[in-house]
């Protein structure tokens, strides 16, 4: 990529607005017409919100669309010994509601949550009290077991994966977030994403100690409790997906109360990235019913 081209990608993509939540300064932006529906996307791990760019722009027509990296993700900060687990983050998604002044009586937002992302929206309503309209779960992480191999081998080694020199780091994240494509994904894409976690020392941290801290535990705790949830949920799966199976997807919404289910062919883990219409498509057509 080019000088020119990563100036003009990160211009794009920039979240131009910050909160002091529990777990550090949260970077966030939002789309859209004030008056509209609000929408808010949560992405997973290893990403960042910038997954969403293209959906959150799409559907910025209709809806007020919020999105934010996570603590310790993106843009947002990171630092050492700061809790960036699931139930951390969970927590800081509540936070954000009320910042948003999404909680009150007929102000809740529908949510669109990614991997983990998934799993800290169903905190965040099971455990937290916190109120949508409709969720729609994509590739979400939300039974276990879970974690690729890989994520569980450095999960149990990441202070040795924490020393590797920053270009074998690079390797390994760059190849990591590659299999999460099911069609492959742009070069310029993909090393904006890898450029999140190889900026330098703090980078380079971040991402093992992420990882470190994600427990089954976390989806332990609310896997019995799907059965509570009484709003319009829809589960979208990439039918490719190499990360999470398909079936955890059918399972999953099997354990919610009406909750529908959509396949989206030739699409693996990342399905923003390989499936962006169809995504869309799906998307707007569940957030616009009812």
């Amino acid at each position: 990529m080019t000088g020119t081209e990563w100036k003009t990608e990160k211009t794009e993509w920039d979240l131009d607005r910050t909160y002091l939540s529990s777990s550090g300064e949260v970077r966030w932006a939002e789309f859209g017409a004030p008056d509209a529906p609000p929408v808010v996307l949560l992405h997973g791990t290893p990403f960042s919100s910038y997954v969403w760019r293209g959906v959150a722009r799409a559907l910025a027509g209709r809806y007020r669309v919020f999105v934010w990296d996570m603590p310790g993700y993106g843009a947002s900060e990171k630092r050492a010994d700061q809790d960036v687990s699931l139930a951390a983050q969970g927590r800081v998604f509540g936070e954000l509601l009320e910042e948003w002044g999404l909680t009150g009586e007929g102000a809740e937002p529908a949510v669109v949550a990614h991997d983990f992302g998934g799993c800290v929206a169903l905190r965040a309503h099971l455990l937290h009290g916190a109120r949508y309209r409709r969720l729609a779960l994509v590739n979400a992480l939300a039974l276990s077991p879970w974690g690729s191999p890989t994520y569980r081998l450095i999960g149990a080694h990441h202070d040795v994966f924490g020393q590797l020199s920053p270009e074998v780091h690079r390797g390994l994240v760059r190849e990591y977030i590659r299999s999460g494509s099911a069609s492959g994904l742009h070069p310029r894409v993909l090393e904006r994403i890898v450029d999140g976690w190889c900026g330098g020392p703090e980078d380079q941290a971040a991402f093992y100690r992420q990882i470190a801290q994600n427990d089954r535990r976390f989806t332990d705790e609310i896997e019995g409790r799907y059965g509570e949830i009484s709003l319009p949920v829809l589960v979208c799966w990439g039918a490719d997906d190499s990360w999470i199976p398909v079936e955890r997807g059918r399972e999953l919404a099997s354990r919610i109360p009406g909750a529908g289910f959509r396949l989206i062919e030739g699409a693996g883990h990342l399905v923003q990235e390989d499936a962006p219409a169809e995504l869309g498509v799906a998307l707007s057509g569940f957030l616009g019913e009812g």
